[in-house]
Parts: C-alpha cells; sequence; structure tokens
C-alpha cells in the first residue's frame, strides 16, 4: 500500500508547485516523507529511497549520495 501512497503523493508533488519547492530543497528522504506524512500519506524515507531512479506522475525520484552514508543501507 505504501507503494500506492507514494505514488499518490508524487502526482500531488506535481500538481503543487509550493510543495515541489519544498520537496526540491529537503536535505533527506526523510525529510520528504515527513512532508508526506503532513498531507496524510503513509510513506517513509525507505520507501522513497526504494523508489530511486523510478517516475510516476512526471516525477522521477533520484538519490543523492552525501559524504558519509553507506551505499545501499536502505535496501
Amino acid at each position: 500500500m505504501t507503494l500506492e501512497q507514494l505514488r499518490h503523493f508524487l502526482a500531488r508533488v506535481q500538481r503543487d508547485p509550493a510543495l515541489k519547492q519544498q520537496v526540491e530543497e529537503a536535505i533527506t528522504a526523510d525529510a520528504v516523507a515527513l512532508l508526506a506524512q503532513d498531507l496524510g500519506y503513509s510513506v517513509s524515507g525507505s520507501d522513497i529511497l526504494r523508489f530511486s531512479g523510478q517516475s510516476a506522475s512526471g516525477v522521477r525520484v533520484h538519490r543523492i549520495e552525501h559524504p558519509g552514508e553507506y551505499p545501499g543501507r536502505y535496501y
């Protein structure tokens, strides 16, 4: 069910320029997940990271590697 929730959230991001800006400014997947949760979507940072490289509703999810992260730790 969380994949469906994530797809609905991404559709909303595509329709809402202010939300899109907030998502673009978020530093981590968890920060994006908190935005989604505040809007009632059941999405976690791990869900978002697992969706990396995929698109929904015209929104493509990209994982940005940050120094000090452990590659693959979310899978």
